[in-house]
């Protein structure tokens, strides 16, 4: 058969390995397969037929067969009022497509015929998890440029001699004839009478949505984002429609966001909603086997929901906030461990009750002045603390060693992380999307990494504690620009990782406290800027009077204790991303010093204390065999 289904094979052949495959599809419902065949028609039929004449014969009479196709998929679903009209439409487009009515006149027919087909049995049409392009590109190139090349031009090695051949999917054209949706169902779906097989039992939902991007990518060309498209239009319609009705300009932002689907704004219940809906389909997917699914789907309900008003529920209730997170945790556990359904069920009803004491203290609305102050105080105390005890102490040093040569790279160092903390936040807002999962993978990393140049410093420090060694050390390497540059390091990573949350933390608090707690706000900022201060001042201070030894011992031990406590707080942000397991035991729980009772986190923790120990023992002996030697 010419052509069979030439333009879905074309654009949809995703996955294309090229040789036969034993596995076959699970079979989806009608409605779903109803869907895929009307996108085909409308993409398709505009090429085949031109001012009444048929360009081709084979794909003309294959759209034919397949409204025959539709109409028994139609009779085949339930009946429900609106079903006749559904089958009236569907004769309709029937009738279009024998007389040879012009192009676009049959693609809005089949669409809007879709668009009521959706309407009718409520098909869901937007992804539980927001697609991630960056999720989808291992997927395109493990699976899918062998035939349609790494730039998506159609032109993969194994591609050739094929027929159809490999689409194309950088034909904007066509592109903008489908929408997100119906990239995602073909792909499930697979094209019957092709090499492109569905590939619903092969991937899971996140992982279709994930390539539909990716593959709707390929036509779209950067734009400035502006206003943000529903996920609803960006799943269910195409960028045709759009420029149809609201022009060039905007079919160009419509490509590029559902090209990377921004998360959408909502209201803080909104976003409790959204938790409770995709945990909702995380309990579903399990039940049926799908524990991969689920548990994806179960960090996804807590980076992109709850995760979002943790700030503001933080602001009215931090108890609350807690003690919902914790059950959210506890429902992933269950799923990572692969639980009874009974006990997962239970796990979620527990996580329900907390999420809807979460909403209910997020419905009240506005903060009274004392919250506001109280909460901007505790903000910026929470987040600056650990930043300022490092800032203190690397000035502290410098002042105490004679070495105010590198006191510029310092306050480089830190001054660049405000500059930094400021445009991501800028980017954040205006420019890109970043995601819940984004920033707790950046907040990870970032305290994993500044524990690491702690753990250094701080050994370093306690290895020059004896005077003797410190003037032995300026004699033979003073503190050239590769010691400079790693205070600056450190001062940029000690400010940046928490500059960044402070800003999306007082925004939120901005929002809620309302125009009438501003003032409060502003107070509870600059008193906590005023502690903060008068710590590094007293840290300054007091260093000045203390001996070098006693100076180099407190430090190197303050420098150690911030390891420790950044270690747990690194692996806690990369557990909520998703990006480590949970491992929770027995143990008491101190999140401002980084203690969580999880496995992982306290084994990272441990980890830095035996290095601690073993360096700080390895300094003991190096200075018992100087005291030998000096004894001899």
């Amino acid at each position: 058969m010419r052509a069979s289904l030439r333009f879905s094979a074309r654009l949809l052949s995703v996955f294309l390995l090229c040789i036969s495959f034993s596995l076959q599809a699970a079979v989806p419902d009608g409605s779903a397969r109803a869907l895929h065949l009307l996108g085909y028609i409308g993409a398709d039929y505009p090429r085949t037929v031109m001012a009444g004449e048929v360009i081709d014969a084979a794909e003309y009479q294959e759209q034919l067969e397949f409204l025959g196709v539709l109409q028994n998929l139609l009779a085949g679903l339930p009946d429900q009022p609106g079903k006749e009209k559904l089958q009236l439409g569907l004769q309709q487009l029937h009738a279009a497509v024998s007389q040879r009515q012009d192009g676009p006149r049959v693609a809005s027919q089949a669409r809007q015929l879709a668009a009521a087909l959706v309407e009718l049995y409520q098909v869901q049409q937007v992804p539980a998890i927001t697609p991630d392009p960056a999720r989808g590109a291992p997927l395109y190139a493990e699976h899918c440029s062998v035939c349609h090349g790494t730039s998506g031009a159609g032109d993969g090695p194994a591609g050739i001699g094929l027929q159809p051949p490999p689409s194309n999917l950088r034909d904007a054209a066509r592109l903008d004839q489908l929408s997100l949706y119906d990239l995602y169902n073909t792909i499930g779906l697979g094209v019957d009478g092709t090499d492109m097989v569905a590939f619903a039992d092969q991937l899971d939902q996140r992982q279709r949505w994930d390539l539909a991007s990716t593959v709707a990518g390929f036509s779209a060309q950067p734009t400035p984002p502006g206003e943000p498209f529903s996920a609803l239009m960006l799943a269910g319609q195409t960028p045709a429609e759009i420029a149809l009705s609201q022009g060039a300009d905007a079919a160009a932002r419509f490509r590029a966001q559902r090209a990377k689907p921004p998360l959408q704004p909502r209201s803080p219940q909104q976003f409790i909603e959204h938790t409770r809906s995709t945990l909702a389909a995380s309990l579903a997917a399990y039940r049926a086997g799908q524990a991969t699914q689920a548990y994806e789907l179960s960090v996804a309900a807590y980076l992109e929901g709850f995760e979002l008003v943790e700030g503001a529920l933080n602001n009215i209730d931090a108890q609350q906030r807690k003690a919902t997170e914790k059950a959210l945790m506890a429902y992933r556990q269950a799923l990572q461990d692969r639980a009874p359904v009974e006990q997962a069920e239970q796990a979620l009803a527990s996580a329900e009750q907390q999420l809807q004491a979460s909403a209910g203290l997020l419905a009240r609305g506005g903060m009274s002045a004392s919250l506001s102050f109280i909460s901007s105080l505790l903000i910026l105390l929470r987040e600056g603390l650990e930043a300022i005890l490092v800032l203190a102490a690397i000035l502290a040093f410098l002042n105490k060693t004679g070495q105010q040569h590198a006191l510029r790279s310092v306050h480089l160092g830190w001054g660049l992380a405000v500059l930094a903390g400021v445009a991501t936040w800028a980017v954040a807002a205006w420019l890109l999307d970043i995601s819940g999962a984004q920033r707790e993978v950046l907040e990870g990393a970032s305290a994993l990494f500044a524990s690491l140049m702690l753990l250094w410093l701080g050994v370093w420090m306690h290895g020059r504690r004896q005077a003797d060694a410190w003037q032995a050390y300026l004699r033979d390497s003073m503190l050239g620009s590769g010691g400079r540059m790693g205070f600056a390091v450190l001062a940029f990573i000690a400010v940046y990782r928490e500059l960044f949350e402070v800003i999306l933390f007082y925004e939120t608090l901005w929002f809620q406290a309302g125009s009438s707690g501003h003032p409060w706000v502003l107070l509870g900022a600059l008193a906590a800027l005023v502690l903060l201060f008068g710590l590094a001042w007293i840290i300054l201070r007091g260093s000045a009077r203390l001996p070098l030894q006693a100076f180099f011992s407190a430090n190197a031990l303050l420098m150690c204790a911030l390891a420790v406590v950044f270690a747990g707080h690194g692996v806690a942000a990369l557990q909520e991303a998703g990006r480590l397991p949970l491992e929770p035991v027995a143990f008491f729980e101190f999140s401002w010093l980084g203690i969580h009772p999880d496995a992982l986190g306290l084994a990272a923790q441990a980890l830095v204390l035996l290095l601690i120990a073993l360096f700080y023992g390895r300094d003991w002996w190096r200075a018992r065999q100087r005291a030998a030697l000096v004894d001899q």
